[in-house]
């Protein structure tokens, strides 16, 4: 079994090293959309110094400063459609499948819809789509960064949102996403302890994966020299023991099912030597590929339910 400790601290030499000190958020509330059963409040706040993240907001009406609920992250999906980020899990467009944000709000939840860096209101006006995504991860990669250290940034500064709002319990935490959300959900878990449960839906492409079957993916995981001292799966073992679920398509292509299954092994393992195989849990769908079905679903919301009830 890898040694957890040094391998944590040899994926944040990989990743790009520490993060800086934290900058104040300084939130600001730009709109507000009355929706049944819900409100959504555009918001704006700062990951560092001179750079804001836009961000949904979905507050159920019953939820108040005196009566506050848990609070639950959504990451988007990549999709290769930059255009679109935070709206779709907030419902505002793209594909319904993934209006997410809106079903987590519907059952209690404040739920955060944050743009990713390169996405929505984050895009460049000179570089568009995929140029500029490559340029970033250019940019970070010769300053000794990798991509992922900046999405792991921009995550754990939601957190702090989240953590900050009065009516979210802060004790009660948790994350979702799908695709590059779902890479996303284990890329921040090990450096978030305030995420008390954490669920992902497709996506745990391994570099063993990547080599078999010459696989083309994104840059999110392209963490340079981390392959010597092990793999993807190895990073989300580090969630261990806090709760975690994971959705995997048998025929998605992004993530071959032959790695996926050594994967969810290496997981169990893990959460083994902490006594909390009941806390890594995983469904694989037959005949599906990189989607968002009913039953994966399913598991998705039991879990959320399970470990952050809402009020």
């Amino acid at each position: 079994m890898r040694d957890s400790e040094d391998f944590r601290e040899n994926l944040l030499s990989c990743l790009g090293g520490d993060w800086p000190e934290f900058c104040p958020l300084d939130p600001v509330i730009e709109d507000s959309i009355v929706r049944k059963g819900y409100r959504i409040e555009k918001v704006t706040y700062q990951v560092e110094l001179g750079e804001r993240v836009s961000a949904y907001v979905l507050i159920p009406d019953r939820v108040t400063s005196k009566s506050p609920a848990p609070g639950i992250a959504v990451w988007h999906q990549h999709n290769n459609i930059w255009t679109i980020g935070k709206s779709e899990p907030a419902g505002f467009i793209g594909d319904s499948a993934h209006f997410t944000g809106v079903a987590l709000a519907r059952e209690g939840y404040v739920v955060l819809c944050p743009d990713a860096l390169c996405f929505e209101e984050r895009q460049d006006p000179i570089l568009r789509g995929g140029d500029f995504e490559r340029f970033v991860f250019l940019h970070y990669l010769v300053n000794g960064k990798s991509l992922a250290w900046k999405y792991i940034l921009d995550m754990r500064r939601a957190i702090d949102y989240l953590c900050s709002r009065s009516d979210v319990n802060a004790d009660a935490i948790g994350c979702y996403g799908h695709s590059l959300g779902s890479i996303s959900t284990w890329l921040v878990g090990p450096w978030e302890p305030r995420l008390k449960c954490l669920v992902g839906n497709c996506s745990l492409p391994t570099y063993s994966a990547i080599h078999r079957t010459r696989l083309i993916t994104g840059f999110a995981i392209v963490i340079p020299g981390l392959s010597q001292y092990g793999d993807t799966p190895d990073i989300a073992a580090l969630i261990a023991p806090r709760p975690l679920h994971l959705n995997f398509g048998a025929e998605d292509r992004h993530s071959p099912i032959i790695e996926v299954r050594k994967a969810v092994e290496t997981i169990r393992k893990a959460y083994e030597q902490y006594g909390a195989e009941d806390k890594f849990t995983y469904f694989i769908e037959e005949n599906q590929g990189h989607v968002l079905s009913e039953r994966m679903w399913k598991y998705a919301r039991s879990t959320l339910l399970q470990y952050l009830p809402p009020n």
